[in-house]
């Protein structure tokens, strides 16, 4: 039964992104080789983005003409991570929530983007075990991983992640912007303390801008490790065979969440 959660989450978001006209990005030998690698916790290493050089993660203020650290959507903040190997972060557990949390009051960094997912797209609303998909539809896409339902402190955790309050002074997620101008709040993002809740969780519009952390994915690993041994198979072999392709579609099909 998880396995065919985690695929059909995977296949929504693609078809999701697809229709966006915008994909999830494939990972990069040479960027995976090169990754940042800022501090480690359990097996992963991390990096947080205005740390790192490069247009990734730096861009111009027009109205100063000072470099500083680029904001960017939920979605690029993803493959900005995903081409190195990595993926925006996922607390999966209250020990890395933990770790996440100490990292943004030490640097008091005002916000950050997670890989959190509400799955609000095409084939969340038949899902039984989604609904109501405020409470139950959470999930981390990075390891396509469901969240504890919203409504209560998840097994394990001494407490609730998600702040009591937010724009419309009720307990997150609210979905608040929509009543704005109907843009769901699909993303999640960690606040700090910005409506005087300490640093929590909170349901934000996937527009908005932030910088992020990055986490690295067993997976997209295991991806560039199997790319690498195919290359090299290919060079011991004819190289006038070439590339079928199907590495790259299949790729995308499998990496999808």
């Amino acid at each position: 039964m998880r396995i065919i959660l985690l695929l059909a989450v995977a296949l929504a978001v693609i078809c999701t992104a697809a229709a966006q006209g915008r994909l999830l990005d494939l990972p990069q030998i040479e960027l995976c080789d090169n990754r940042p690698k800022q501090w480690k916790f359990g097996n992963h290493y991390y990096f947080f983005s205005w740390d790192q050089d490069g247009p990734d993660f730096k861009e111009t203020n027009p109205k100063t003409g000072q470099v500083e650290g680029r904001k960017v959507d939920w979605l690029d903040a993803r493959n900005f991570c995903r081409k190195r190997c990595m993926d925006a972060v996922g607390m999966e557990s209250q020990a890395e929530n933990d770790m996440i949390f100490d990292f943004i009051k030490r640097r008091n960094i005002t916000y950050i983007w997670t890989s959190g997912r509400l799955c609000d797209f095409k084939g969340c609303s038949e899902r039984e075990d989604l609904k109501p998909i405020s409470v139950k539809g959470w999930f981390w896409s990075n390891t396509n991983t469901k969240m504890a339902p919203t409504n209560a402190v998840p097994p394990g955790w001494s407490y609730q992640p998600w702040s009591d309050k937010g724009h419309t002074g009720g307990p997150q997620p609210d979905n608040a912007e929509f009543d704005i101008n109907q843009t769901s709040e699909s993303c999640l993002g960690v606040l700090n303390n910005l409506y005087n809740d300490g640093i929590k969780w909170h349901d934000i519009a996937c527009y908005h801008k932030k910088p992020f952390i990055c986490e690295e994915s067993d997976e997209l690993i295991r991806y560039v490790e199997g790319l690498k041994r195919q290359q090299g198979q290919g060079q011991q072999g004819n190289r006038g065979q070439g590339n079928n392709g199907n590495g790259n579609q299949g790729a995308r099909g499998h990496f999808g969440g």
